[in-house]
């Protein structure tokens, strides 16, 4: 399945300032695994040393939030989007 990422201004130095990258994977792991083959060094951004996705890093797969799908393993369809958005934290 042909997917676009859409890369955040922060990881675009891994992208060759990318805005969006096309990948293929079944479920949104193998397109993140896929965009590190494309994109190198991006994985040690997204994933920590365990292997599990930072936890300031939320991934969206047409607009939702893929902790409220499958996760991970969250299927995936042609034209697909998956969003990388970095958390920001702030207060007051």
């Amino acid at each position: 399945m042909a997917v676009v990422v859409r890369i955040p201004t922060p990881l675009q130095e891994f992208s060759k300032n990318r805005e969006t990258v096309e990948v293929k994977g079944e479920n949104v792991k193998d397109a993140l695994s896929a965009l590190d083959a494309e994109c190198p060094g991006i994985k040690s951004r997204l994933y920590d040393e365990e292997g599990r996705l930072r936890r300031f890093v939320n991934i969206y797969v047409n607009q939702e939030d893929i902790r409220f799908l499958q996760g991970e393993e969250t299927s995936l369809n042609e034209n697909d989007e998956i969003s990388i958005i970095p958390a920001i934290a702030g207060g007051f």
